[in-house]
């Protein structure tokens, strides 16, 4: 029986400083909460007989067999599906010279949780283990995040700091730091390494001036064809796709540079 001061309680998740104080995150849906059970310590399940009997070998603190109905009234969904779950935040070592052996994103106050997400599984498809978010950057326990993320929060690491000071202290161990800008060189004629910060800005403002100065090299997503008129810009997870993809293509189709 799914009472509903539990119902409340999970509500209650959908704003972050209720999942700041509980140190939790909802997750919704079959395939997302299969993917995350066992990367994460889950403290409550919701979920009907058919999918409890699909998945015997739970490991949760609390297991509770509701109806859809029932799902219904706690689930943050327009369509629930057959389970909701909330899991324990992690918590990661923060490791400022994985730049130095690696790839890594950081972001400068992207603020759209959809956007956040799908930047989470770029990373992912691409590699990319480590994403270094400025405080301003969306929460990425936003249930609209962990969403879009499609399971990737599993495998890929996000650590909210103070991004000017540590884009700083790369640039003074001369770790590359690159950045998109419009009156920046075109990024299919510029050498890429295969370790390095890619900086992303935010989505009206890009990348903001203080972080602007550290970046050591400047990158260019052309239009095509060249000189002519089209959208002024690009979503910053496209953009976070383009760049990621180039890096990657580098790495594998020139393998000496």
């Amino acid at each position: 029986m799914l009472s509903k001061n539990k119902i409340k309680y999970i509500r209650s998740l959908e704003l972050k400083k209720n999942r700041k104080e509980e140190q939790v995150f909802l997750a919704e849906g079959n395939k997302l909460v299969g993917d995350l059970i066992g990367h994460f310590s889950c403290r409550l399940i919701l979920a009907t007989e058919q999918w409890l009997q699909n998945h015997p070998r739970l490991l949760a603190t609390e297991t509770i067999e509701v109806t859809h109905e029932e799902l219904s009234r706690a689930s943050l969904l327009k369509t629930p599906q057959e389970v909701l779950a909330i899991f324990e935040q992690p918590h990661y070592d923060f490791d400022a010279d994985v730049a130095s052996r690696s790839l890594c994103l950081a972001l400068d106050d992207v603020q759209d949780p959809g956007n956040l997400g799908t930047i989470v599984r770029i990373a992912d498809w691409f590699g990319i283990e480590h994403i270094f978010c400025s405080n301003g950057t969306a929460d990425i326990y936003n249930p609209k995040t962990v969403q879009a993320t499609m399971g990737a929060i599993a495998r890929v690491k996000l650590h909210y700091c103070n991004l000017p000071e540590f884009i700083g202290n790369a640039s003074e161990k001369n770790i590359p730091v690159f950045g998109t800008f419009l009156d920046g060189e075109n990024i299919y004629t510029q050498h890429l390494p295969k370790n390095g910060i890619i900086v992303m800005g935010n989505e009206g403002n890009g990348i903001s001036e203080q972080i602007a100065r550290k970046v050591s090299h400047r990158l260019l997503i052309p239009n095509y064809p060249q000189g002519c008129e089209t959208s002024e810009s690009l979503n910053v997870a496209v953009a976070t796709a383009i760049v990621c993809a180039e890096f990657r293509r580098r790495a594998t189709f020139e393998p000496s540079l």
